[in-house]
């Protein structure tokens, strides 16, 4: 695929007062899998390259050997296999950052499947910070107060059929078989996305797009 991302007008707009904005914006990005969450998050830091950063959520995942540990192997994605209080309390640093200070976030790295802590330096002096995951809207435990540390919320609004194939392609891409990406969609993505979409009315604004996941 090879999607042009398209952004109405006014989220435009709102971009472009944010990256030269004195005061620090922070722009949470949210979907369900396979949605287009990081496409979007990379374009909008192409377009303001100096005056963004992204911070993605994902960096947060469990490690493999303490998903193991919890029985939660099975479930990897599942709200409860991310450390959400560390998350948020990286988004009130970031939030408050001093002049100055440097702030360290993880990243998260697909061909290992874990997090590497201290992979994405946080610069003061950067006016965006655009932040993607799955559960920036979930209104239950730690995650019930992200929402309330974002400036916006944006959530990406992908025909299912679409998503659900750029999903399927992206497991396979990653070293699934057909066969096991699908077992997979339907036992953790399915459920994960239902729950995505039931938050959806507490974004900022719905966007929809064909970006590619």
């Amino acid at each position: 695929m090879n999607d042009v991302v398209v952004l109405p007008e006014t989220c435009r707009s709102l971009l472009a007062q944010w990256a030269s904005a004195s005061e620090r914006v922070i722009l949470g990005l949210v979907a369900p899998p396979g949605a287009g969450k990081s496409t979007l998050a990379q374009a909008v830091h192409a377009a303001f390259p100096l005056q963004s950063q992204i911070v993605p959520m994902d960096g947060f995942h469990l490690a493999n050997v303490e998903l193991a540990r919890l029985g939660r192997s099975g479930r990897k994605g599942a709200a409860d296999t991310f450390d959400a209080s560390g998350f948020l309390s990286l988004l009130h640093r970031i939030r408050s950052q001093a002049p100055g200070e440097m702030i360290y976030a993880p990243d998260f790295r697909r061909d290992l499947e874990e997090g590497v802590a201290g992979a994405i330096p946080v610069f003061a002096e950067t006016p965006l910070i655009i932040v993607e995951g799955n559960y920036l809207l979930l209104d239950e435990g730690p995650w019930a107060e992200v929402r309330g540390v974002l400036n916006e919320v944006w959530y990406l609004d992908v025909e299912e059929p679409l998503r659900r194939d750029r999903l399927l392609h992206r497991h396979m891409r990653y070293g699934r078989t057909r066969e096991e990406a699908l077992a997979w969609m339907t036992s953790t993505d399915d459920p994960n996305a239902s729950l995505i979409e039931a938050s959806r009315h507490r974004a900022t604004r719905q966007i929809t797009w064909g970006g590619q996941a």
